[in-house]
């Protein structure tokens, strides 16, 4: 039994053959009902009416600034709720759940980080973007480096990021619906993506703010029901707590500080800091729900209530994560072989103690799937933007098939999405804090960042990155013994540690995995604008800018200028003179190096 246990130790998937030489049973008995079907249909049925609901009413003002910004002038408890259900995906319900089954709270962590991101957010990124009256964030790319090269890039690269994502968060729910149904995973998929994408095809951001709502709700109230009913069944929060303990499942202040240690009270934290910026500050999807309501102080408030609702919902998430471990402790599911991945966690763990209760394996696989829909003249232009809508659909279901075997949900999102979304973060903040960088050196540091982080997370991958090692899991307490006659399953493999692994860069906590690659951006564009020349102040419009960041560049100018004057003049008594007075100073060959602008902002 311990050699099992032991051989599974660093694999998140059983092998093949495992599921049908163990238990007799696993999940095949415990099927959805008719009630089940019942409150999961009607969810989509209830998803796609408020498409045709919110296409219906408004189809008289169907421009393009309405059907993506909902005109500005939406209520903001409604947004509030659209921002925080849009933002927490079917990821977040099964992946953190099994990230903390598997590997202990740690992660939890990640919180505290989001709380000064949140701020960063609130002070810096969103004032520009919603004082500027953009739709689109890479309108603003345009607009500060005077490129369209640069717009087209990040367009293309949030789009590879966004499609990703949008498989992985229709990958995770059919792991719940297959779990209980009959269905394949490329039907559950294709279920799902036909109909978040009628919705939100022909009611825009609208139908999307006001699904969300009611999805919001749904996650948080099937959630909350799943881990109370379990828990008191298991004996309350205390025994639950007791039990992960023994577990090794809680860490929360591992202050280790090597970068190679997958989770410690520093990555996790960055992790959550940067987390925030990318994904609210500039990520294309929040930005509409902030755009979407009257003023910015609305906004902002908006981002406080995330971050309250943030807290609650992930918090639930991680404890159901706990909850899991505990009633699995002594027979996990996994090894057993009643489960495949270990992502499907928690949906066999509503169906194995809760399916005697009518309709609550359904209404938790409704949630489940509601955290998925959470996602020329105007008429022409809102024609092409739904046109793209369904096609971005249909690429995020084969791309969910395709990336769904890499590893744990958890693992693989967060590892790809942040090499990606560092580069392009990198490119947007060196537009709004460094005032001197243009667009030649942040093409520049994008291109630089963005291979560099390519090259580490396909590296991790192909190095076995998917699936890292875990905690134990135990069998133990498994009423039948598990006869696998398999020879090599009997070896005892014991996890290296940091110290005993030869570490290279491939090693690094995916924690950093956006740090760096916004690291990487800013200082490669800093240092190439020492060779391309940097913008002067005044060239970049102060709309564009953190006004903190142009005063201080103003300052270090009209003092770099100061210096140059005094470095090259000719011996003289006194600084003081007008501007005429200071150009009879230098020297003729000098003089003409200082083009007549500086010495207007010099004055200035």
């Amino acid at each position: 039994m311990s050699g099992l246990t032991s051989a599974l130790e660093g694999s998140t998937e059983v092998p093949l053959g495992i599921a049908e030489k163990v238990m007799e049973g696993g999940t095949d008995g415990i099927r959805f009902k008719t009630t089940d079907w019942a409150v999961f249909s009607l969810m989509l049925v209830a998803s796609a009416i408020i498409g045709l609901y919110t296409a219906f009413r408004n189809r008289n003002w169907a421009t393009t600034h309405n059907y993506l910004i909902g005109g500005g002038n939406m209520p903001p408890l409604a947004v509030a709720l659209s921002l925080m259900g849009g933002w927490i995906s079917a990821i977040s319900i099964l992946g953190n759940a099994t990230e903390v089954y598997l590997y202990g709270t740690q992660i939890a962590v990640s919180l505290l980080g989001c709380v000064p991101g949140v701020y960063v957010v609130h002070k810096i990124i969103l004032p520009i973007f919603y004082n500027l009256k953009i739709i689109s964030l890479n309108e603003y790319l345009e607009r500060r480096y005077r490129s369209t090269l640069l717009r087209k890039m990040s367009s293309f690269v949030s789009l590879l990021n966004l499609g990703l994502y949008m498989g992985m968060c229709l990958y995770a729910p059919s792991l719940a619906l297959v779990t209980v149904t009959n269905l394949s995973t490329f039907a559950s998929m294709a279920i799902m993506g036909a109909v978040v994408t009628f919705y939100i095809t022909i009611g825009g951001v609208r139908a999307v703010v006001y699904t969300d709502v009611l999805q919001t709700l749904l996650m948080f109230v099937s959630v909350l029901a799943v881990v109370v009913l379990v828990c008191v069944d298991l004996g309350g929060v205390g025994e639950v707590w007791a039990t992960a303990g023994r577990g090794g499942r809680l860490e929360f202040f591992n202050q280790d500080l090597s970068p190679y240690v997958r989770h410690t009270l520093w990555s996790t934290f960055c992790m959550g800091f940067f987390l925030v910026i990318t994904s609210v500050g500039l990520c294309q999807t929040s930005y509409q729900r902030f755009a979407a309501v009257s003023t910015l102080k609305t906004a902002q408030g908006l981002l406080w209530f995330f971050l309250a609702g943030l807290w609650c919902l992930w918090i639930m998430f991680f404890f159901s994560g706990l909850v899991a471990y505990a009633t699995y402790s002594t027979c996990d599911p996994l090894t057993s072989g009643k489960i495949t991945k270990a992502d499907q966690i928690i949906p066999f763990l509503v169906i194995d103690k809760l399916s005697h209760i009518p309709g609550i394996s359904g209404l938790f696989v409704a949630a489940v799937y509601s955290a998925v829909l959470s996602g020329l003249s105007n008429k022409t232009a809102t024609f092409v933007v739904k046109m793209l809508s369904s096609l971005t659909g249909v690429v995020a279901v084969a791309l969910g098939h395709l990336i769904g075997n890499l590893g744990n949900i958890f693992n693989i999102i967060f590892s790809i999405t942040t090499a990606i979304s560092g580069p392009i973060a990198g490119v947007f903040l060196a537009g709004i804090l460094l005032p001197w960088v243009n667009a030649k050196s942040a093409f520049s540091g994008f291109v630089a960042s963005f291979c560099y982080s390519m090259w580490i997370v396909v590296g991790k991958f192909l190095r076995g990155g998917g699936s890292p090692p875990q905690l134990t899991l135990s069998m133990d307490g498994c009423v039948a013994p598990v006869n696998v006659t398999l020879g090599y399953l009997t070896t005892t493999i014991v996890p290296k540690t940091v110290d005993q692994m030869e570490t290279s860069a491939y090693d690094i906590s995916y924690c950093y995995n956006t740090l760096i690659g916004i690291a990487i951006t800013m200082l490669i564009s800093s240092l190439v604008t020492l060779i391309t020349g940097p913008n002067s102040p005044g060239e970049v419009k102060s709309e564009l800018l953190n006004p903190t960041s142009e005063r201080m560049y103003r300052w270090a100018w009209r003092r770099c200028q100061r210096r140059r004057k005094n470095t090259v003049a000719l011996p003289i008594t006194s600084c003081q003179g007008d501007k005429e007075e200071v150009g009879t100073m230098l020297s003729p060959v000098t003089s003409n190096l200082i083009p007549k602008p500086l010495y207007e902002v010099y004055e200035a």
